[in-house]
Formats: C-alpha cells, sequence, structure tokens
C-alpha cells in the first residue's frame, strides 16, 4: 500500500536553498593556503567542519572567539578571517532555482492546499538574522529552527523532534530536504521521510513522485 504524500515540507538553508560554497569563499579569502580547488575544499573541512564552527552553529560559541581559535589552530590571517566570518550573512544568495520552487510550493499550499512549508537549518544567529531581513522568502514558510536559537543542531535528533513538537506535525506525513546525508538518515531514523539535496530539478523530481510538483 502507498503512503500518501507528505503534508509538511521542511527544508534546509544552506546548501538547499542558499547558495553555500564554502571553499569559495575560502579560496578568495586565504589564495595562498587555498590555491588550488583541492586546497580550498581540505581547508573548508579544517573551518567549518571543525568543532569550533560547530558550537558557533550551535549558538554556544561567539564569532570573536571563533576566530581567534580557527586563526590560531590553523595559522591563517586573523584579521582576514574576521572579516570573512562576519561577511559571511550578507554574502549568501539564494540558489538558481530554489526561489522558484519555493514559491510554486507557496502557491499551491495557498489554494487551500493542506502542505505546510518549514525550514530547519544549522545557522549561527548573527547570520540568521542577517538573513531574515534581507530576504522575503522567509514569510513563504509556516515556521521553522535555526540551530543557534534553540542550542541544537543537525544530525541531533532532539532538533528534529524539536521543530515537530512545536508546530504539531506529524513526522510520518513529513518530507525532510538536506543536501547532508547525515542529516538526511537522522530525520529517516525519526519516521521522517528523507531527500538529499543534489538540486532543485532532481528535488522537483522527487515532489512530482510524491504528487506535489506539476511541471
Amino acid at each position: 500500500m502507498n503512503r500518501p504524500s507528505p503534508l509538511n515540507l521542511v527544508f534546509d538553508l544552506g546548501g538547499v536553498v542558499l547558495d553555500w560554497r564554502p571553499a569559495d569563499l575560502l579560496q578568495a579569502t586565504f589564495p595562498d593556503q587555498a590555491s588550488s580547488h583541492q586546497h580550498a575544499a581540505a581547508l573548508a573541512q579544517q573551518v567549518f567542519g571543525h568543532a569550533d564552527w560547530l558550537a558557533f552553529d550551535q549558538g554556544v560559541l561567539g564569532a570573536a572567539e571563533l576566530t581567534r581559535r580557527t586563526a590560531a589552530r590553523l595559522a591563517l590571517d586573523a584579521s582576514a578571517l574576521a572579516t570573512l566570518i562576519d561577511s559571511i550573512g550578507d554574502l549568501l544568495q539564494p540558489m538558481a532555482g530554489a526561489l522558484e520552487l519555493l514559491d510554486r510550493l507557496r502557491q499551491r499550499r495557498d489554494g487551500h492546499s493542506p502542505l505546510r512549508l518549514y525550514y530547519l537549518s544549522n545557522m549561527p544567529q548573527p547570520y540568521a538574522r542577517v538573513l531574515e531581513s534581507r530576504f522575503e522568502f522567509f514569510s513563504w514558510f509556516d515556521g521553522g529552527l535555526f540551530s543557534s536559537d534553540v542550542q541544537l543542531i543537525k544530525p541531533d535528533p532532539a532538533i528534529y523532534q524539536l521543530l515537530a513538537r512545536r508546530y504539531a506535525f506529524n513526522p510520518g506525513q513529513t518530507l525532510f530536504v538536506d543536501d547532508l546525508q547525515a542529516n538526511v538518515r537522522a530525520a529517516q531514523a525519526l519516521g521522517w521521510r528523507g531527500h538529499h539535496f543534489v538540486s532543485p530539478q532532481q528535488l522537483r523530481v522527487q515532489l512530482a513522485d510524491l504528487a506535489l510538483w506539476e511541471d
């Protein structure tokens, strides 16, 4: 027996709605240390995949201390790193095709569909506040959580459970979309459907299969 179409779509933001290319940012800021794509990707993992950055995402470490620790650990210019960290919220832009997809889903919802749209994002507070002020599309969502506002981060099951509890939705009627497999698997372990995001085009195919999209 086929499962019914999801009633709730939960979107990650960075890498799904917003274009997040950390290696490119580091290559532009530190051309000597990130002189090739391979070196830039390795440095991006050392900066953005480290426990200190995750603590920044979680809202338990401030930008100044993050800068100090990261610059010392990786022998990076602290001033350049501080400028980069402070500017990321202003540099993030919608991914090509993402806003069109969200807008179409919003119109479907506004047409008396029971579909609801949410976001669940690992995002430091400074960026979260900047993004909320920059982009109208936040008003298209029925709700959402930033990790730093609740001091929980994906893939901790607690943040998924908090979102479901706060908005009183059924995990079994929910599709979660994220560009990181670990985050998708965490949602699936809680009974959510999961979609590993690669591109808006690929997501539209998945949504069409679930009767949530028509070209």
